[in-house]
């Protein structure tokens, strides 16, 4: 699968007309001496393409001069005029996508492999960051994708970060990881510049995504890749696939079980970035801590609805009033039969009462709704209708039916 490396390009002083070099040292221990670190870094992470982006001010002259200067001296001839060109026009803030394409030639001989330049705003308010966003998702479209935040403006490091989360979320791309060149710890005595791989920041961005993920759908299977990669042994992570699989599927002991045989992972600190999230982690799964099928249906009612996912909240609080009427009844809640039988004898005592109570009335709004979302016919009723026609509405209605037949 391609590899792209995403840099930017800044403005520095010149050493003798020339970027200063310097000499970096790699997590591995490896070290290369340049002055342009995001070819160098493609170079150690052997990246396929190279995507760099500068402003206008960029210097883009001295890249491409340097550049040509490791080519033959007949090469750096006949290319001497393009590049005397692009240092006018930088010279002269004139620089142009057409102009930085002229000399992708030239880029691609000197570090061997693909190099696409392309100009960004300054990225000066939000229209200018929207567009640097859009130029980076239009030039990367597959494939894995790391990114230099190393040089440019400040904020751009900022864009970039935002950059690789977009392009694995809205792109579907695979983000390796993020890099910074950190110039200003360079040893003093011996002259080297450590190389941060910044795969902290890059986890812990991708479990507030997974957590966001969760609070909309809830689907335990998004921590499993993350617990992982994080040490947590592969079985007991898959736990949580299989246990979201199970409440997809309204196989709620069966999910329950899946996540006790992973709450033992959280008795002890979880490594890496997922130690950080392990309390919010833990509060999600607390539902299946209570022994109670009624209790557990009756908590997911609630967080469905929390979430505004009607249907579900609906589904787990009509089961959830039956568990309970079948306990009550003393009728064995996973009989299909009994459980039929629980609901006739609860409509039949409704039935026998002069004047239905906020219990009979929170049956008949449960029922209703339930059974018209899950079957996805309207009620004829038109009270229905208007609740089932208004999300702030159905949400005050199910939660009222809720606390009155579930407390």
């Amino acid at each position: 699968m391609a590899h792209t490396l995403v840099t930017f390009l800044g403005r520095s002083q010149l050493q003798d007309g020339r970027y200063r070099e310097a000499t970096y040292r790699f997590p591995d221990g490896t070290k290369r001496t340049s002055a342009f670190f995001g070819l160098t870094l493609a170079g150690y992470l052997r990246a396929d393409h190279v995507l760099i982006l500068g402003t206008c001010g960029s210097m883009w002259g001295v890249l491409v001069s340097s550049l040509a200067g490791q080519s033959s001296k007949e090469t750096r001839d006949s290319e001497e005029d393009r590049i005397i060109h692009l240092l006018d026009a930088e010279n002269d803030g004139q620089v142009s996508d057409e102009l930085l394409q002229s000399m992708t030639g030239i880029m691609k001989r000197a570090t061997g492999r693909t190099v696409t330049p392309r100009l960004i705003p300054f990225g000066k308010d939000a229209n200018e960051q929207y567009a640097i966003l859009q130029v980076i998702s239009d030039a990367v479209r597959e494939g894995d994708v790391s990114f230099d935040l190393t040089h440019g403006f400040r904020h751009l490091g900022m864009v970039g970060f935002l950059s690789a989360f977009m392009l694995e979320r809205v792109g579907h791309l695979n983000v390796r990881d993020l890099w910074y060149g950190a110039l200003d710890m360079t040893d003093r005595q011996s002259g080297i510049t450590p190389v941060l791989q910044l795969e902290g920041l890059n986890r812990v961005r991708r479990w507030v995504d997974a957590m966001n993920r969760f609070d909309a759908s809830g689907d335990y299977g998004v921590f499993a890749p993350l617990l992982i990669e994080d040490g947590v042994c592969k079985d007991k992570a898959k736990c949580l696939e299989k246990a979201a699989f199970h409440e997809r599927t309204l196989n709620l002991s069966g999910a329950a079980q899946q996540i006790r045989n992973f709450l033992p992972v959280l008795e002890t600190s979880l490594p890496g970035a997922s130690g950080i999230f392990q309390a919010r982690l833990n509060a999600r799964l607390e539902w299946a801590r209570y022994p109670e099928r009624a209790e557990h249906q009756r908590k997911l009612a609630f967080e469905y609805l929390d979430r505004h996912d009607f249907i579900r909240a609906a589904m787990f609080g009509w089961e959830a009033f039956v568990t309970r009427e079948c306990t009550g009844q003393r009728y064995d809640a996973d009989n299909h039969g009994a459980r039929r039988r629980a609901v006739e004898e609860f409509d039949e005592a409704i039935e026998d009462r002069r004047r239905p109570d906020a219990r009979s009335r929170a049956f008949f709004t449960l029922r209703t709704i339930r059974n018209a979302l899950a079957h996805g016919n309207p009620p004829s009723n038109r009270q229905y209708q208007a609740i089932l026609g208004d999300a702030d509405l159905l949400e005050k209605e199910l939660r009222k039916a809720f606390n009155g037949l579930l407390g």
